[in-house]
């Protein structure tokens, strides 16, 4: 029996029926309808290009499909999809992709656990902590992002998100960020420090490194496990392939996600195996996901990271960001702040940035704004953008600015 009585054999109204059906998590979304992406650009059922300066929130660091994660896509759907629950079986992406991102980290992180997305990486990272140390309590920062599933919640900072969604864990503390303060909250009460490298959503804020240094001997000293968040500012967005390698530190536990599946969805926290095994028992199965390490999204996250340490893209990351930096000058611009390619293009106010984002939506530019910073623009391409496409990206930008948005 059929349902369904708004199709009508293919002449489907997709704008009416996604505001109809698709669950909706604003009053207005953007609504832009996406028909194909390759590279760096994205395109609509009628053919016009939109020139993608924020790569699926900083997924797509390799571009849209690279036909090399397409490829083991394919290749591995011609094998097996889903065969059993997490963590039981071997299946060689799975192995394949561990050992590959182990061989790139400190030996310290050496034990990888795949989830589905960085929010569940949050979720494993938080309950191994505990495991772990015996305790409870965590220090977060003010301003920080780390998902939205209801622990990782807990942890963001800033009470207009967690408000409505209370209560939430209780014994997590919100600190200043790059503040002497936080550094005194940690105790031999704390289980663990999650920090952003980079605070993406507060519209990019690096930690001094003095006190980034301070805080991870502080952990050591507490016996508390410091777990740096890299969802947003890993592979390669920085200018290194881990943004804790420009400060000289190195986290208990790393968490991964965004540009970690190559384009599929995937997250995973990273520590060393004899903190990971803490999980195995008491009680076993101390963490468990269906769908986690997915074999395709494993397969097609390898073939991303393979791609990306065999081109130059990282090298070009501090170059490409001096030249948006020094393009994207404008009166109506208060300040540019960044770390690579990721960029925040701060204007006076959340209506004007708004309005200036809607003009370069028309003029074939898709961007957004920042979470806890809405009125910065969201700078975060491809690594692989070309100096020719910022430059023609930076002036739709300076020329929406110019066309009365202001």
């Amino acid at each position: 029996m059929n349902f369904n009585s708004e199709t009508n054999g293919g002449g489907l109204d997709n704008r009416r029926l996604f505001l109809q059906h698709v669950a909706q998590t604003s009053p207005n979304p953007l609504g832009l309808e996406i028909e194909k992406a390759e590279g760096i650009y994205l395109y609509d059922p009628s053919g016009k290009e939109y020139i993608d300066l924020i790569g699926g929130i900083s997924v797509c660091n390799i571009g849209h499909r690279h036909p090399l994660v397409v490829q083991a896509i394919r290749d591995q759907a011609d094998r097996y999809l889903h065969v059993l629950v997490y963590g039981e079986l071997i299946q060689s992406p799975q192995v394949q992709y561990a050992t590959l991102l182990a061989a790139n980290l400190p030996p310290s992180l050496n034990s990888v656990y795949f989830t589905n997305s960085g929010a569940e990486a949050v979720e494993g990272a938080m309950k191994l902590a505990k495991r772990v140390t015996g305790r409870v309590e965590i220090v977060a920062f003010q301003q920080s992002y780390h998902g939205s599933t209801q622990g990782a919640l807990s942890l963001i900072g800033d009470e207009y998100w967690r408000n409505a969604y209370r209560p939430l864990l209780p014994g997590v503390y919100h600190e200043e960020y790059n503040s002497q303060a936080a550094l005194e909250r940690i105790t031999e009460r704390t289980a663990c420090v999650i920090a952003e490298t980079v605070q993406a959503e507060r519209g990019i804020y690096k930690p001094q490194p003095e006190w980034l240094t301070a805080l991870r001997e502080r952990c050591t000293a507490m016996g508390a496990l410091l777990v740096l968040d890299e969802i947003q500012a890993g592979f390669g967005r920085t200018g290194a392939l881990w943004g804790f390698q420009r400060y000289g530190v190195v986290p208990d536990i790393l968490l991964l996600g965004k540009a970690l599946g190559g384009g599929m969805p995937m997250g995973a926290f990273i520590a060393d195996k004899a903190t990971m095994w803490a999980l195995t028992g008491d009680p076993v199965l101390g963490h468990i996901t269906t769908f986690g390490g997915h074999p395709v999204c494993c397969a097609a996250g390898l073939a991303s990271l393979q791609v990306l340490l065999s081109a130059d893209w990282i090298q070009q990351v501090a170059v490409k960001e001096a030249l948006f930096r020094r393009l994207l000058v404008h009166p109506a611009i208060r300040e540019v702040r960044s770390c690579g390619l990721l960029i925040a293009v701060e204007f006076e106010s959340f209506e004007i940035n708004k309005r200036i984002i809607d003009a370069c939506i028309e003029k074939g530019l898709l961007t957004d704004w920042y979470l806890f910073a809405p009125e910065c623009m969201r700078i975060a391409p491809p690594l692989l953008i070309t100096e020719e496409e910022i430059e023609k990206a930076c002036g739709i930008i300076l020329g929406c600015i110019g066309r009365r948005y202001i």
